[in-house]
């Protein structure tokens, strides 16, 4: 994408479509999408299920490959994982026979000449930023959801990607917990400016989280509309500027969605 190439944590989608065969039918998961990340961006993917926001998020992972177009980090075409594009999941995906000190020295390993000393230090250091190094010598059953989930962000934070793809991480936790988990990911977000693409059905969290919403629509997956975010950080997602600018998404988004709309 012009303007991008080769800058440190951009991405850039192009023409990417992806479809899935079964036995009894063909599905068009993405069809024609294009997007462009600049470095340090927060963009959202809102859409209803079965949009291919996750589709879309593992082709930029680099753990599926598109039918056709392409997907480009860092001015490099993606053409499997890396260490610098890394993917935190709804289940937390934490490792159960590790400690939690044990699950953010794992992620560590994918970074080269770090010496056991800093590792540990590092460590303890995103353990520190997501309020857990008191946990640090826990088992992983022993946390709470919330807990699991900014384990899971620590872990993935500390490697130092440069893009971080986040596919619905909050959507299981309870409401009171998001919320904090919202604060704590602007805090983070504000002092790091990773880039982050983060995969939602809720327009109330992208909006409290994003530069941009990108509103996607099914049958197939295409981008139908950009929504910028002019609201001022650190943002409350039950505020009323966040509520106002739902509404307008909300309305947006259902019209999308009525029967017989052009896509």
């Amino acid at each position: 994408m012009p303007g991008l190439s080769g800058m440190t944590g951009a991405l850039a989608i192009a023409g990417v479509s992806k479809r899935f065969k079964t036995k009894a039918t063909t599905v068009q998961a993405l069809d024609n999408v294009s997007l462009a990340a600049a470095p340090g961006e927060f963009v959202c993917l809102l859409g209803p299920s079965g949009c291919g926001k996750s589709t879309l998020l593992d082709i930029i992972a680099g753990l599926t490959a598109p039918d056709t177009g392409t997907v480009f980090a860092d001015g490099e075409p993606v053409k499997g994982p890396g260490r610098h594009r890394l993917v935190m999941f709804q289940d937390s995906a934490l490792f159960p026979w590790l400690t939690v000190f044990g699950n953010v020295m794992f992620g560590l390993k994918l970074v080269p000449d770090l010496t056991s000393a800093r590792r540990t230090e590092i460590a303890m250091e995103h353990l520190r930023m997501v309020g857990l190094e008191g946990f640090a010598r826990s088992n992983i059953h022993e946390l709470s959801g919330g807990m699991r989930q900014r384990v899971a962000f620590a872990r993935a934070m500390a490697p130092d990607p440069r893009i971080l793809l986040m596919d619905e991480p909050l959507s299981a936790l309870d409401a009171l917990t998001r919320e904090q988990l919202y604060a704590d990911i602007q805090r983070i977000w504000m002092a790091r400016r990773k880039t982050i693409l983060l995969v939602t059905h809720n327009v109330r969290e992208a909006l409290c989280l994003a530069d941009r919403v990108v509103l996607m629509s099914a049958s197939p997956g295409r981008i139908q509309e950009v929504f910028a975010v002019d609201l001022p950080r650190p943002r409350d997602v039950n505020g009323l500027d966040v509520a106002e600018m739902a509404g307008r998404i909300m309305t947006a988004l259902r019209v999308h969605l009525a029967p017989g709309t052009a896509r």
